[in-house]
């Protein structure tokens, strides 16, 4: 479920909602100790993606293999994001 500033997040920095449900389903969590859980991309997960819609659409979409988003422990989807740091697990 979306908030609607995920979905004005989403707007703004022009995150294809294919890049949100591929990262809510092979995405890396990380608990961010105030009640978030941050999912991104690794290295094992794109290697996942990879094995489940093929190397072709990842390469295509790579540019958006950087997002993240943040989500609430309760399920809502809280924000979306490109990360420019790596995420310290």
């Amino acid at each position: 479920m979306q908030t609607q500033h995920s979905k004005l997040r989403m707007q703004q920095r022009g995150i294809p909602p294919l890049v949100v449900d591929w990262l809510q389903e092979f995405g890396d969590k990380v608990y961010d100790h105030q009640g978030g859980i941050i999912m991104h991309f690794s290295k094992r997960s794109r290697r996942r993606l990879e094995n489940a819609v093929g190397r072709e659409p990842v390469r295509r979409m790579h540019e958006w293999l950087r997002a993240y988003l943040v989500k609430s422990t309760e399920g809502f989807l809280i924000t979306t994001g490109i990360r420019y740091q790596r995420i310290k697990v």
